[in-house]
């Protein structure tokens, strides 16, 4: 028995029958397709769904919710290049903000960045810091999720 290619149009002349989307795909023109694809990137290129490099305008970089914390940390952390290696470790993990000394014997700033990578380096100006600093504490405040990252890089401010 030989189906009906009138009843079924996704039949060849010879009665073999085709893939329905192969003949739904030959009706639609390609430039239709590029159109839906371009769509959607734009839509989840919106949604900030693609993975960015660190340091870019990342908004939801590796599933990650942003966050930025400003901190404060005491002990003897001005004169052994402290801010150095907070800005190295900050960029080193993708973070941006800044770091600068107070007239206090502090140093103070601002990460931003994925919650994950901003925990690491909390932990890491807690515990670690620079090689020659001794750290007695670390305050951490004004914590805060955020859509995008309000810099660019990690910068020692003066």
């Amino acid at each position: 028995m030989t189906p009906d290619p009138v009843v079924c149009p996704s039949l060849a002349k010879d009665g073999v029958p085709r893939c329905a989307l192969e003949s739904l795909r030959r009706r639609i023109p390609m430039s239709a397709h590029l159109a839906v694809v371009s769509l959607l990137i734009a839509f989840l290129s919106m949604l900030g769904c693609f993975v960015r490099a660190p340091g870019l305008s990342m908004s939801m970089a590796e599933g990650d919710t942003l966050i930025s914390v400003d901190y404060e940390i005491f002990g003897k952390v001005q004169g052994v290049f402290f801010r150095k290696y907070t800005q190295a470790e900050g960029k080193k993990l993708g973070l941006v903000g800044w770091v600068k000394n107070t007239d206090q014997g502090t140093v103070q700033g601002q990460l931003q960045g994925p919650i994950s990578k901003v925990r690491h380096m909390q932990e890491w100006l807690e515990t670690k810091g620079s090689p020659k600093s001794h750290i007695e504490r670390a305050n951490f405040n004004s914590e805060k999720a955020i859509l995008k990252l309000d810099y660019s890089d990690f910068q020692i401010v003066k």
